[in-house]
């Protein structure tokens, strides 16, 4: 039977991290939004109406994750060292990775997953009105693969 850490007698709670000790820790996470070509275009030649896409979306991702705990509701506050953003694109689409680093008690998944939501969601929110149908649809946007592609847990400091 698989024991969830946050569910104790049918309630939610925070995990108790106290007796664990400082460990460095990182993780990466990674997510694409696929877009039509004219708005990729838009973004790579910086002509997208509302402004720089891809500088909007790291700040976007760099306060998702500086404030995961304030969104989940048993998610730890932690102590980030270091945030890195990054867009690549792809055949019809951008993918963002997002790579946290911190020294504490438990780990970094959360916030980093947190950021690239929030960034894929901000370059969707500046490129949506070039991404409309005449129905005011979206047949191509999507976001997707949204996942940790690597946790590390180091040594203690």
């Amino acid at each position: 039977m698989v024991k969830f850490t946050h569910i104790e007698n049918d309630r939610a709670q925070m995990v108790d991290i106290s007796g664990k000790g400082d460990v460095v820790r990182e993780a990466v996470a990674a997510g694409k939004i696929y877009l039509r070509p004219e708005t990729l275009a838009a973004i790579r030649e910086g002509t997208v109406v509302k402004g720089n896409v891809l500088a909007t979306a790291r700040v976007a991702a760099t306060l998702a994750v500086k404030n995961t705990s304030s969104l989940i509701p048993m998610c730890h506050p932690i102590p980030i060292s270091s945030i890195t953003v990054d867009f690549t694109e792809g055949d019809g689409y951008i993918e963002t990775t997002v790579v946290v680093k911190m020294t504490g008690k438990t780990g970094v998944e959360m916030e980093a997953l947190t950021g690239v939501s929030l960034a894929l969601l901000t370059v969707w929110d500046m490129v949506k009105s070039a991404e409309k149908d005449k129905d005011g649809q979206y047949p191509v946007t999507r976001i997707t693969d949204i996942r940790v592609i690597e946790k590390k847990k180091g040594k203690s400091p």
